[in-house]
């Protein structure tokens, strides 16, 4: 009898990296692999930031709308007391309770939301048109350079955008919204 209890992680847009894989020129939109992610609720102004600096291996950005680095992921200021942590090597479950048992003193909590969603990666001269075609924020490198993370929509559905250069933006979306989003920007990189 096969095992049940562990359950396997597959990218919900799989059955789209061919026709992402299909588009060539710029922008280029690839599938960026899964990640570890937390969700960080805690007071900014209670003296926790430096302690979970210290733990996670660089600093948690004082900006709402902004992103540090921190060891193999990303701190991203999602509002006052929020922030999305991400890690590609570290198992979520023991990063939730690590997180959690370093907030947990100054009234903080962290929970694992590494399933809910997924990121692409638009990079290229042009990829910040393609975003333009469904996103209303100003993504001029001016107002939105690298450092930058912003919550928006694009077309109907909810995502993250981080700006890592000129040319490379990511886009987080909720899994349950990601096939819409992926099959928009092909639709949308097809018409250029």
């Amino acid at each position: 009898m096969a095992d049940t209890s562990v359950l396997t992680r597959r990218h919900p847009l799989e059955s789209r990296r061919a026709a992402l894989e299909a588009l060539v020129g710029d922008p280029a939109i690839t599938l960026e692999p899964l990640v570890s992610a937390v969700d960080l609720r805690v007071d900014p102004d209670g003296g926790a930031l430096d302690a979970l600096a210290a733990a996670l291996g660089g600093p948690l950005p004082t900006a709402v709308d902004t992103w540090t680095g921190i060891g193999d992921g990303e701190a991203l200021r999602l509002g006052p007391d929020e922030w999305l942590l991400t890690s590609a090597g570290t198992d979520p479950h023991r990063w939730e309770d690590r997180v959690d048992s370093l907030a947990a003193p100054f009234g903080g909590m962290a929970v694992d939301v590494s399933a809910q969603r997924v990121a692409l990666r638009l990079h290229g001269a042009h990829a910040r048109e393609l975003l333009a075609s469904g996103c209303s924020i100003d993504l001029r490198p001016g107002r939105f350079g690298r450092g930058r993370c912003a919550q928006t929509l694009f077309g109907q559905a909810p995502v993250l955008l981080v700006a890592h250069a000129d040319d490379d933006l990511h886009l987080f979306v909720r899994s349950s919204f990601s096939g819409y989003v992926a099959d928009r920007l092909v639709d949308a990189a097809a018409l250029r």
